[in-house]
């Protein structure tokens, strides 16, 4: 899973040829350890169809409010460099593969 910073998220996401997953998250996020393994498997399932990221918060707070991320994990799925749609908190892996699927159809 591709780990962005604040160096490599305008090239890995904003100018992305294909779509990108970004998980905002942080070390002390239970819940975001949580979502952690579901977002590998997706990683690994949707190789070459999208690109899956993590960006940690508390190395990048200009970008999480940048995107107005107030609660993590937060889930923005980014199309042609702009917000697709979001998912705030914990959810199931077929929320986020639906929201995928609808993203790349």
């Amino acid at each position: 899973m591709l780990q962005l910073t604040k160096d490599n998220f305008e090239q890995e996401v904003l100018n992305s040829s294909i779509p990108v997953i970004v998980d905002f998250w942080a070390t002390w996020c239970m819940p975001c350890k949580m979502i952690a393994p579901v977002m590998e498997e997706i990683s690994k399932e949707y190789s070459g169809r999208c690109k899956v990221a993590k960006l940690n918060i508390d190395e990048a707070m200009e970008i999480a409010t940048r995107f107005g991320v107030m609660n993590i994990p937060t889930i923005i799925f980014f199309k042609a460099g702009s917000e697709f749609s979001r998912i705030v908190g914990v959810t199931s892996k077929d929320a986020i593969v639906d929201k995928i699927n609808e993203m790349i159809a």
